[in-house]
């Protein structure tokens, strides 16, 4: 009668434990860098600031433009204001005034 002998090996012991690795591996790569992941957080709160500082100077320019054309509304209307308009409008001014330039951005 043959009787076989086999040696155990170590390679079966192995096979659950690099599954799980690999696959703890996957999901955490992907919980960084995926879609909605730790590093998509970080973007989105630094793209959040910007857009919000960029709100900010809007509406800081926004309220600046309503308060020039608050001062022109009838009834509150200022001679200065109207006068710089006027000037402004028809590329005016007085011999005696001294006419500083401003850039078109400064306004």
């Amino acid at each position: 009668m043959w009787t076989r002998q086999h040696k155990q090996r170590n390679t079966g012991r192995l096979i659950i434990p690099s599954l799980c690795v690999v696959f703890l591996a996957y999901f955490g790569f992907h919980a960084y860098h995926g879609e909605f992941g730790i590093n998509s957080k970080y973007q989105l709160e630094a793209q959040t600031v910007a857009l919000q500082a960029q709100l900010d100077a809007v509406k800081a320019r926004r309220m600046e433009l309503e308060r020039r054309v608050r001062l022109m509304h009838d009834g509150t209307l200022e001679k200065d204001m109207l006068d710089e308009q006027a000037r402004r409008a028809l590329n005016l001014s007085q011999a005696d005034e001294i006419t500083i330039m401003l850039p078109a951005s400064s306004k």
